[in-house]
């Protein structure tokens, strides 16, 4: 009889303490934080769907020149970009969205024989863009391979000339000042005149990075 009634009181103590248990895990689900936020670090989510926009960080240019270390090639003085969120996990994750317009503008070119900068398109958009927490930033072929096209005015009359990157793109997100830094990404050019370098690297730092408005944030 005694040893039935420890049962009985073991019984009754594990069936009050479960609903207290799952009370107290209840409001971690609540406190998820997802990979992007806005306002703060671990702010409001991103909501799926969401549209995200930069314009080059403040006092700087985007640059696309023949060589890493070099300084001869395509200077703009404006740039932007424009993504659709397509998930938004909870952290430490990776959030993913699709890099739906970037355009250049206000550029210039210190190449001999270059008169001027006509256009520099962005083509065979959009591209796949993978956020992760640790502040990795990953820019991938959707259909077709990573690829601009240059216009440049030259003494020889109008030339195109097509760059791509075959491996893709790799940048940084910085929740210092909300940005989006790549820094010497590789585009190898597949046609065009030699008057346009055979290698481009360009270096651009986007800031700050918004949704609605607000600052973006990487959890």
């Amino acid at each position: 009889m005694r040893m039935r009634s420890l049962v009985s009181l073991t019984a009754a103590a594990a069936a009050l303490a479960l609903p207290v248990a799952v009370a107290a895990s209840a409001p971690a689900a609540a406190d998820d934080v997802a990979v992007l936020t806005t306002g703060a670090v671990g702010g409001p989510s991103v909501a799926e769907g969401s549209t995200i926009t930069a314009s080059l960080a403040s006092g700087t240019s985007a640059t696309l020149y023949s060589t890493a270390t070099g300084t001869s090639g395509i200077t703009c003085g404006t740039s932007t970009f424009t993504a659709t969120v397509g998930s938004n996990p909870t952290a430490p994750g990776t959030a993913v969205e699709s890099l739906t317009g970037q355009t250049f503008g206000n550029c210039t070119s210190n190449v001999i024989g270059v008169l001027g900068v006509t256009s520099i398109t962005v083509n065979n958009l959009a591209y796949t863009t993978d956020v992760s927490s640790d502040g990795t930033v990953s820019v991938t072929p959707t259909s077709g391979p990573i690829q601009t096209t240059v216009v440049l005015r030259t003494l020889l009359g109008s030339v195109s000339c097509v760059y791509q990157a075959a491996a893709g793109l790799s940048g940084t997100a910085d929740n210092s000042d909300n940005s989006i830094k790549f820094s010497n990404q590789q585009f190898t050019r597949t046609s065009g005149s030699s008057l346009c370098p055979a290698n481009g690297f360009w270096t651009a730092k986007y800031s700050p990075v918004t949704a609605g408005g607000e600052a973006v944030y990487v959890n």
